[in-house]
Parts: C-alpha cells; sequence; structure tokens
C-alpha cells in the first residue's frame, strides 16, 4: 500500500482514535485493508496528510463530559484541511497495572487529561494519594505503565489496552457519569466534500469582523431563519486580544442545499464571514442514503457576496439563548 491510502491516528495502538477509525466507515469498506499509522499527538497525526505521508488523519474532536480537544481545535482553526467523516464512539476506562500491582501497591496513575478528569471522583475515593500523570494518549499511558513493573503504577484506559500491552485489570467501569461518548473526526486535504446524503453535516469556521460575539446571534439566526438547524458552536480565542474568537458552527445540510448556500451567502451583509471545514454524513447507525442527481461541487473557502438586514439582535438572541456553548480549555498543543 502506499501514502495515498493509509491512515493516520492519534496512537499508539490501543487508542480510542484507533477503535474510532476501524468503524470510519470510509475505512471499514475496505475491510481494514488499508493500512493505519500512530502518530503521538493530533499535530503530527495531521502533518503526516499535509506532507502527503497518510491520506486522511483521525483525530479526537470533543467528548460529551469534558468538551472540546485543544490540540485539534487549534489545528482545525488555522489549518486548511477539511473533515469529511465522523465517528461517535462510548468510551468506557478501566484501572490497569502490570501483574503483581495491587490496588493498594497503586502511587501514580496515568492516562491522557481528559481521561483523568472523567475518572477524578472515581480515583479521589479509590486512590486518594496516588499522583495523577497526564500523558499523550490513554494507550500512551497504558505502554508506559507497562515498561514499569514493580514500581506502583498504574495506567486508565481503553480496557483492550489491557490485553495489547499485557497489563491486569485492577477496576472496570470507571468514570464520571455513563453514557460518556468521544466524537472523532476523520481529516484530509480534499477540497471535494462526500456525496450529499439525507442525514448530513456542514461544519464552519466563522468570523466576525469585530471578533466579539455581539454579531454571532444575527449570523446562527440567518440559519434557524430558513429551518436550518444549528446543532453545535464553539467560540475559540483567535489569539490576537482578550475578547476576540473564531467560531465553530455545524449546521445540519450538506454545502450543496440551496438553503445552506444561501445563508453562506449572505454571511458578509452580517459582518461575517466563513471558512469551509467539510459537509459530511452525521455518525449515526443507519447507512447513508445517497440523493440522487447530486454530485459533489467545490465548496467556498470564504462567502463571496453580500446581502442586506442581517442585524437580529432581539427577537433571534433570545431564541438562540442557551443553544450556545462556549469552551475555552488552556491552550495545548498535544492530547
Amino acid at each position: 500500500m502506499t501514502s495515498a491510502t493509509a491512515y493516520a491516528y492519534l496512537g499508539p495502538e490501543g487508542t480510542f482514535t484507533e477503535a474510532a477509525l476501524r468503524r470510519l466507515p470510509a475505512y471499514a469498506a475496505h475491510g481494514e485493508e488499508l493500512p493505519r499509522r500512530p502518530y503521538p499527538s493530533v499535530p503530527a497525526a495531521l502533518d503526516a496528510v499535509r506532507r502527503g505521508d497518510c491520506a486522511t488523519a483521525v483525530v479526537p474532536l470533543e467528548n460529551s463530559v469534558k468538551g472540546v480537544v485543544p490540540a485539534t481545535m487549534d489545528q482545525l482553526a488555522e489549518s486548511g484541511l477539511h473533515i469529511t467523516g465522523e465517528v461517535e464512539l462510548p468510551v468506557t476506562f478501566a484501572l490497569m497495572a502490570p501483574a503483581g500491582t495491587d490496588l493498594g501497591d497503586v502511587r501514580e496513575v496515568y492516562s491522557h487529561p481528559h481521561a483523568l478528569a472523567q475518572c477524578a471522583g472515581w480515583l479521589d475515593e479509590h486512590l486518594p494519594g496516588a499522583r495523577a500523570v497526564p500523558a499523550d494518549s490513554t494507550a500512551a499511558a497504558a505502554r508506559e505503565v507497562a515498561r514499569r513493573p514493580g514500581g506502583g503504577a498504574a495506567a486508565v484506559a481503553a480496557p483492550p489496552a489491557a490485553e495489547r500491552y499485557g497489563l491486569r485489570v485492577l477496576a472496570a467501569g470507571l468514570g464520571r457519569r455513563g453514557g460518556a461518548v468521544t466524537r472523532f473526526v476523520a481529516v484530509s486535504p480534499a477540497w471535494f466534500p462526500p456525496a450529499r446524503t439525507d442525514r448530513d453535516r456542514t461544519s464552519l469556521v466563522v468570523t466576525t469582523e469585530d471578533g466579539g460575539p455581539a454579531r454571532l446571534a444575527a449570523v446562527l439566526g440567518l440559519f434557524t431563519d430558513r429551518d436550518i438547524e444549528v446543532s453545535r458552536v464553539h467560540a475559540w480565542p483567535t489569539g490576537e486580544r482578550l475578547g476576540s474568537y473564531r467560531y465553530f458552527v455545524d449546521v445540519d445540510g450538506h454545502v450543496e442545499n440551496p438553503a445552506v448556500r444561501r445563508v453562506l451567502s449572505h454571511l458578509p451583509g452580517a459582518g461575517a464571514s466563513a471558512r469551509f471545514l467539510g459537509s459530511y454524513p452525521r455518525w449515526t447507525a443507519v447507512p447513508p442514503r445517497s440523493v440522487v442527481g447530486m454530485r459533489s461541487a467545490p465548496a467556498p473557502a470564504v462567502v463571496p457576496s453580500r446581502s442586506a438586514g442581517a442585524e437580529r439582535l432581539g427577537t433571534t438572541e433570545r431564541r438562540l439563548r442557551g443553544r450556545l456553548r462556549s469552551d475555552h480549555p488552556a491552550p495545548s498543543t498535544r492530547t
């Protein structure tokens, strides 16, 4: 196989990201014949795509308990890469350690910061004296602990990592709450989005003229006024000054849908512009149905035309209140 068919992912082997990659429809359709290449961080996986070493990278985007993954948000905000698919994966954690290590022996617990945060309650109750040690991924934590037998180290990781790295499960079902889900995205340089289906999502990075949130309600109102569901909004700092943000916006529908294109053409009139991140099938257990007669067309990078009458900051703001979420975790370049 050549690099044109390889998939990069946040490694090492045994991460939740690898499990998500194996469930990605575009990958699973080939019966796992395509090569998978683990990388130590989200930036490294995406750099492999930029260099052409891999065709696609699969990286975590957000978790239902701890919110967005900073490294992925930073990369998507700045890069010219596009989202071509998504996977939502339930996440469960286990505490694991080398053979001969019992729960009472554990002095250090290694894991990804999101996993440590999700399991903090359990760890405080059962291992109050243990030191939390952040790792690049849950599987990296398991691999590191496997190299430290007899040292009182344990890892919080996906249960399959125990078998992969020869560890013994000390406790299972860790986590702040049941039903936690992580959303992963497939990212590639492809400019043409996947073919339109009847259950698509379009992702955008929206920038307002002043960088502040005042115009955002009017921008979102352009979608809701046309019955286009806004399913996700995250404010992300531009780094230019305090209070200046980009807005990651997900809406239901494909960029080829006339209603979606019409809204995009009206954004400049609302004092905003948008960078297209991708249109792709929303994650569901039901396979997508292609819309007959539609073909993929180049999507706009920056919305071109103008339209008047987008200053809807009264009724629209009230309608959208409670829908907006702003996640500002501390900056990070690794996950």
